[in-house]
């Protein structure tokens, strides 16, 4: 398996602390059903934790871009570099 360029151990802490924190919002959803509150505000919670998400998942997507596939273009697996980037895209952008 590969391995990802975050570009800087700073980055890569950023982005574990915004996985925590989602990850702690994940956990006040569950507590929300569990306490039965109104599901209106559940799914603005939910909302917002999918929007959280998606920045993290947008962010490594840079960071694969501007390292792993922008390396690999000068090397000859590029082309192949390109398809994965093409096919990440895909179901990454899924709805």
């Amino acid at each position: 398996m590969a391995t990802m360029a975050y570009g800087s151990e700073e980055t890569r802490e950023a982005l574990l602390a915004r996985l925590r924190r989602i990850e702690g919002q994940v956990r006040g959803v569950a507590r929300m059903v569990e306490e039965e509150q109104y599901c209106v505000d559940i799914l603005t919670q939910i909302t917002a934790a999918t929007r959280a998400l998606d920045k993290v998942g947008v962010q490594l997507l840079s960071n694969h871009i501007r390292g792993c596939v922008r390396d690999a273009m000068t090397t000859p697996s590029g082309d192949e570099k390109v398809e994965e980037l093409v096919d990440v895209m895909e179901r990454f952008l899924k709805t």
